[in-house]
């Protein structure tokens, strides 16, 4: 195979960095090229691309990179819905929530509080939709950064932008008030038809990355338990399907209790189990999974 595929990720910001770690995480070997702009995978024919992430929906709606690592906010934004790129999955990292916020002494009660007044954002076209099917009519003031200052300098009543901590909102005596939209990376793959050879590595990030978002959170848990526990015992597992349950060798009434269990497990909940009867229980983590 002479021809390689390409992945268009973010160059810089709070992207960058996970969207390599997600690559490694599934095996695919990165490795830097003579400039920044293109790094090879060593072990599979991947490239990738390394671009501001505005234009990453735009290089995959036009074929230049065949899949691509971005925030749902920014494809929500920069993407047509009738030829832009379609959404794969979920990778679990860079959550964030779109919100309305404005000073701490701003009445809001629900989006007609904004009926009239002028809204600063980054986001237009998801802060227009927000209005459209509220039938809100308002004033977008479009601003490229520093969207918090503008109620503080006059440009703007309230605010439409990126919420992930809310410690900057705090920092400029904000508040938020709603979420319009929430956003985290995503995988995205072009509209232009896929060239044939590159069907199976598609295929092959596209498993690796569901194992390695599925695994991330995951614990395998091990335990013995009377029989008579199993039905508490398995309400009481967190995001765990049917466990696997096993006879233990000379005790008829006991048995090993195997589950994966995709939600997180604490303290409380091993006290919960041991009170039902669980005995000997193991947490463990896991490397990978598919």
């Amino acid at each position: 195979m002479s021809a390689r595929l390409r992945i268009a990720v973010q160059k810089s910001g709070r992207l960058a960095d996970k969207s390599l770690d997600l690559l490694e995480a599934a095996g695919l070997h990165v490795v830097k090229g003579a400039n920044d702009l293109l790094f090879r995978v060593e072990n599979a024919p991947i490239d990738l691309l390394r671009v501001r992430d505005d234009d990453i929906p735009t290089f995959v709606a036009d074929g230049v990179a065949n899949l691509g690592i971005v925030g749902r906010n920014v494809l929500l934004e920069r993407a047509k819905p009738e030829d832009g790129p379609c959404e794969i999955m979920a990778l679990g990292f860079g959550r964030c929530d779109l919100k309305i916020a404005g000073p701490l002494g701003f009445a809001y009660d629900g989006p007609r509080s904004l009926q009239g007044l002028r809204v600063a954002t980054t986001y237009p076209r998801q802060l227009s939709r927000f209005l459209r099917e509220n039938d809100v009519e308002a004033e977008i003031v479009t601003m490229r950064g520093a969207v918090e200052v503008a109620p503080r300098l006059k440009l703007a009543h309230v605010i439409c932008d990126l919420v992930s901590t809310g410690a900057t909102l705090e920092a400029n005596g904000l508040a938020a008030f709603e979420t319009i939209a929430r956003s985290e990376a995503v995988l995205i793959q072009s509209p232009q038809p896929l060239d044939p050879q590159f069907a199976p590595i598609v295929e092959s990030v596209t498993q690796r990355f569901r194992g390695v978002t599925a695994s991330r959170d995951a614990k395998y848990v091990m335990m013995n338990a009377p029989r008579a526990a199993l039905p508490r015992i398995s309400e009481i597992l967190p995001g765990s399907d049917a466990p696997t349950v096993t006879p233990l060798a000379g005790r008829e009434d006991y048995v090993a209790v195997h589950a994966v269990c995709q939600e997180s497990v604490f303290w409380e909940t091993l006290e919960r189990l041991k009170a039902a009867g669980a005995s000997a229980i193991l947490v463990l983590p896991i490397e990978k999974m598919m």
